[in-house]
């Protein structure tokens, strides 16, 4: 028996994803003027942070974080694949239980003990159900 192999160009692009949609998750567009609010900190203060931080290390770090969500995923997802057949929807199912199971629980913990918002909380927490379902989307559908 062998276990269906990994499509690395899938997984590429649901890193790249991933990594897309924390920019837009986290900017204007989006959520950033309510995520800043509930930092308890200004745009201003944000901004001084970013430019005293070594940002191409930060947005490195978060790629490589991606890609190693999206390279677990692919394995696990070629595995399930091994016993029953996989699609996008199961592939977005998989995401939001990897989500529900392991991401929410955990993240929520840590903000309940840190004090943090649990809108703060929420903010992240779905763009990390977001996330997951789209990458255990697209390696489902490009085997």
């Amino acid at each position: 028996m062998q276990v269906p192999a990994v499509n690395y160009v899938a997984v590429l692009a649901a890193a790249v994803v991933m990594f897309i949609l924390g920019g837009l998750w986290y900017s204007p567009v989006l959520f950033v003027k309510k995520w800043v609010a509930l930092q308890g900190k200004t745009e201003e203060q944000m901004r001084a942070e970013a430019a005293s931080a070594n940002m191409p290390l930060m947005y490195v770090s978060a790629f490589v974080s991606s890609l190693i969500t999206a390279i677990v995923m692919a394995h696990i997802l070629a595995h399930m694949a091994f016993i029953m057949p996989t699609g996008a929807v199961h592939g977005a199912f998989f995401g939001f239980m990897a989500w529900l199971g392991f991401a929410a629980p955990t993240s929520y913990a840590t903000a309940l003990f840190s004090g943090k918002p649990k809108q703060l909380w929420l903010i992240d927490s779905m763009y990390n159900l977001v996330s997951f379902a789209l990458a255990g989307l697209i390696l489902a559908a490009w085997r």
